[in-house]
């Protein structure tokens, strides 16, 4: 066994705080292993000022520690699920998916009101446009800001670009220990969560039996089979940042049961539908999904939004 193993991370507090987790399980597991962590900045750390949809969206915070791994400067990577592409690159797998955090998103407010109270044509800050499509939705009157940085960055931009709310995940307020902060865990009804959001992704080489035997330990299987159907939805939509769409999934007992949605970036209209079936069918259950949002109106938006892009692009 290698003496020392070296975890890839990005620098934020938030990503330091999941690859010390993941440092902290390995050790736990195999007490004499020396673990150290890289800091490795991506593209998505460095360009801070643009909304992620015009900047690539999904793979700004993994393509740099990803390279790292392949060309063996790193053994393994820690990444937030929900950062995850679609397309994992050749040679690399997820080796293992921690349980998962709570999956919502939250809101928190300058007065500490929930969504439903905020004041008509209140400016809620994101940049995603899965959660700004979902808010619309529920309420047309309001103003979505543009809110990108990490998350302490985003909570202190509450105040300073004068915020009625902003919107996160939940499990990063919480490993932060800001949960004082929270005004309201929006439900998956109002907010659908992003594929993957609240799990850990530990990412790896193929061919290094002797870390994915390490990670093998490290797994939640109940977890691992909801994230492969969620993420069977994301591939077969091929969704990234630029798109509204969201999926999650549950277990109950031997079924799984995933929910799908396709938005309008103005939240005229949304798209969804809810399949279950048994867990062992998890990623044949995502791809059916998303097959049946795109039998019921989804890849007219997803055409449409591809169209605005390239034109945008031009």
């Amino acid at each position: 066994m290698k003496p020392t193993i070296t975890i890839g991370t990005r620098g934020s507090a938030l990503a330091l705080w999941q690859a010390e987790w993941v440092k902290s399980a390995i050790v736990r597991h195999y007490p004499s292993l020396s673990v150290t962590l890289e800091i490795i900045k991506t593209k998505g750390d460095k360009i801070l000022d643009v909304p992620l949809a015009k900047v690539g969206g999904k793979g700004l915070f993994v393509k740099e520690i990803e390279e790292a791994l392949l060309n063996g400067r790193i053994d393994l990577a820690v990444h937030s699920m929900k950062d995850m592409p679609a397309e994992i690159p050749d040679g690399l797998h997820i080796g293992a998916v921690p349980e998962r955090e709570t999956p919502n998103d939250v809101l928190i407010s300058r007065h500490n009101l929930p969504f439903s109270k905020l004041p008509d044509g209140a400016k809620i800050g994101t940049s995603s446009l899965r959660r700004a499509s979902q808010l619309l939705n529920a309420r047309p009157d309001i103003v979505i800001e543009s809110l990108r940085g990490n998350l302490g960055t985003r909570i202190k931009k509450l105040e300073t670009e004068n915020l009625d709310a902003i919107v996160l995940a939940a499990a990063g307020v919480k490993r932060l220990n800001l949960e004082d902060k929270i005004s309201e865990y929006i439900d998956t009804e109002t907010l659908l969560p992003a594929v993957g959001q609240g799990a850990l992704c530990i990412e790896s080489r193929k061919n290094d039996p002797e870390i994915n035997g390490i990670l093998s330990k490290l797994d939640h299987s109940a977890t691992h089979s909801i994230i492969t159907g969620e993420r069977a939805f994301l591939h077969r939509l091929e969704g990234g940042c630029q798109v509204p769409m969201a999926a999650y999934g549950t277990i109950n007992g031997s079924e799984i049961t995933i929910t799908g949605i396709v938005a309008e970036i103005d939240g005229s209209k949304i798209i969804k539908q809810v399949i279950t079936g048994p867990v062992t069918d998890a990623e044949k259950i995502g791809n059916e999904l998303a097959e049946r949002l795109i039998d019921m109106g989804a890849g007219e938006i997803l055409d449409k939004l591809t169209q605005e892009i390239n034109t945008n692009e031009k």
